[in-house]
């Protein structure tokens, strides 16, 4: 049985924000196969509402961890103008076998048209991908059907000077997650670090990317497949930073524009 849940909710505690302008109003679709979507919305809700004037609207749909529902088509998108009401949406979603080109096509055209941006996590990579369709993967930057097994490999950064990459170390060990392979970088995209497969140090593929697709910009990840590793200050300092460039309120020296972060 499919859970559906939709939350509204602002986190507060904004003590020492300087300034404050109108909060980030931010939708974030979770849900689907595989993941603890449970705790990862608090996660992400949280950690970045900790780091930046945001607040947040989630819908919840599909399965659990251990209920394997990849075709959740989530009930948000068979509605007009679903993405007006917001200023970014947050994909961590799961949804790798539905594939219906129009639904697809129409979930991507939301963001180009408007230009509302896009932060794009993990699962969502694989989302839509059986799909005959690039229109997600255009969205995305990137292409990818599979990813590796399970276990720990390190993370290099390949662009330390841009904004989203200040304060991520120049190497960074992943514990235990899943290295997903990129197959195509579209010529929009910018990767900004790669996993290195383990044992082989001259595979590596695109973790943390920019792009943009008509009038939206996208930050990407496909690193965050446990609780443990999004609970990790550099992971959620990542998330705040890329969210903030999406929509144009960071700074050149990674911090968020006046109104948006704290002291």
């Amino acid at each position: 049985m499919k859970k559906i849940w939709l939350l509204s909710f602002a986190v507060l505690g904004f003590v020492g924000m300087a300034n404050a302008a109108e909060p980030i109003k931010a939708l974030m679709i979770t849900g689907g196969c595989c993941h603890d979507y449970d705790q990862q919305k608090k996660i992400l809700s949280e950690g970045i509402s900790a780091r930046a004037n945001v607040t947040w609207t989630i819908v919840h749909e599909g399965g659990g961890e251990k209920e394997g529902v990849k075709d959740t088509m989530f009930s948000i998108y068979k509605k007009k103008d679903w993405i007006k009401d917001f200023d970014i949406v947050v994909h961590n979603e799961c949804s790798g076998k539905v594939t219906n080109v129009d639904w697809v096509e129409n979930i991507a055209k939301a963001h180009t048209s408007s230009g509302v941006p896009a932060v794009v996590i993990h699962c969502s990579i694989h989302s839509y991908r059986e799909a005959n369709t690039d229109a997600w993967r255009d969205l995305l930057g990137v292409k990818s059907m599979r990813h590796q097994a399970r276990r720990a490999f390190d993370v290099v950064t390949v662009q330390p000077e841009n904004p989203i990459m200040k304060g991520w170390p120049v190497e960074w060990h992943d514990e235990s997650d899943e290295l997903y392979e990129i197959l195509k970088v579209w010529p929009t995209c910018t990767p900004l670090a790669k996993s290195i497969t383990p044992k082989k140090p001259n595979d590596m593929h695109p973790c943390i990317w920019i792009n943009t697709d008509g009038k939206c910009r996208v930050f990407g990840t496909t690193l965050g497949h446990l609780d443990t590793t999004m609970q990790k200050t550099e992971y959620l300092d990542l998330m705040t930073r890329g969210l903030l460039w999406a929509c144009d309120k960071l700074d050149a020296d990674g911090k968020p524009k006046p109104g948006y972060g704290k002291k």
